[in-house]
């Protein structure tokens, strides 16, 4: 399960990248400033490109972790929200896997915890597409929401997002067998991530060729090359 990545790039840079490569379109940003996030955690807000309420395309903030199952929520005064998303057959999230509600979830690298025997305890090990930290996304979905997530906060009605996860790859499987990302690497599978048939779309829920990743960091709770 991943609950801590990256973004370090330029608020520029990740809009160039939607624009130029991946839909070949104009994006409205409404973020206000992008500064670079080295350590993204469960509740924090981090930018997604998403379709705009009126049409279009918007790059926006949006805060990590989709709805709770109410199953799971029984005898509890908050919801913390759900970050990774694997079974996208059961009715809690078949319902946000419409075109308008999924997004792309840019990343500079994301950590998982280490598993492997003798490490220490709670450890992360950070995964990217290179030193140089190169933008990829995550197959994301989001909704507006009413839930008190904090108590001394009360009730919010605020946007959420969460992304898919799949079987590991053959890198962080060695690190974290459970579960990795799906990530998206070509203008393509972006494009049919946000466009295609919910049936169509799902085939992406896949792991990445193996040698794609590799190892960036390890026992720090930021990435902030």
């Amino acid at each position: 399960m991943c609950n801590l990545y990256s973004q370090t790039k330029s608020q520029d840079a990740v809009r160039r990248v939607f624009v130029d490569d991946v839909l070949e379109d104009e994006v409205e940003d409404v973020m206000g400033n992008l500064p670079p996030q080295p350590g993204i955690y469960p509740d924090y807000s981090a930018p997604i490109l998403r379709h705009g309420p009126t049409g279009g395309w918007q790059l926006a903030m949006s805060r990590w972790g989709m709805p709770t199952p109410a199953k799971f929520l029984e005898g509890k005064r908050t919801d913390k929200g759900v970050t990774n998303i694997r079974n996208t057959g059961s009715p809690h999230w078949r319902r946000w896997l419409g075109v308008e509600h999924r997004c792309l979830v840019p990343f500079t690298s994301f950590s998982e915890i280490d598993s492997r025997p003798g490490a220490p305890r709670n450890s992360p090990v950070w995964f990217a597409f290179g030193e140089e930290r190169p933008l990829a996304f995550f197959a994301g979905i989001r909704t507006e929401w009413t839930s008190v997530r904090k108590l001394k906060e009360g009730e919010v009605t605020t946007e959420l997002f969460g992304f898919l996860t799949c079987p590991p790859n053959a890198e962080v499987g060695a690190v974290h067998p459970k579960a990795m990302p799906v990530i998206l690497t070509e203008p393509e599978e972006c494009r049919r991530w946000l466009t295609a048939l919910a049936e169509e779309a799902l085939k992406l829920q896949r792991p990445l060729p193996d040698g794609c990743l590799q190892i960036v960091a390890e026992g720090v709770r930021e990435d902030a090359a």
